[in-house]
């Protein structure tokens, strides 16, 4: 399970986004305006490719306020998608080829 200290300080999320990956599963937070102010965008996707060559279908995303209480709902969805897709996640392991 991703625990809220697996995740660096709102400091750091200001600055630029934070990835990590638990179990077979990738995930990454980062700061995005929106009209209505500054969010948290949650993504995660399966192992073993990065951000950058995860085909677009294979990431799912949800968005969060960006401040302590957003951190925690946005660890709170992640660990709903490491239960939720366990099996995408345990299937992971036979991309490593």
């Amino acid at each position: 399970m991703i625990q809220r200290d697996d995740i660096l300080s709102m400091e750091f999320l200001k600055k630029t986004e934070f990835t990590g990956s638990h179990q077979g599963m990738r995930y990454r937070l980062e700061g995005v305006s929106r009209e209505e102010g500054k969010r948290l965008l949650a993504t995660v996707w399966p192992e073993p490719y990065n951000y950058v060559t995860t085909p677009e279908e294979k990431k799912h995303r949800a968005e969060f306020s960006f401040d302590e209480d957003g951190v925690t709902d946005a660890v709170a969805w992640m660990n709903d998608r490491l239960f939720a897709d366990r099996e995408q996640w345990q299937d992971s392991c036979r991309r490593w080829d």
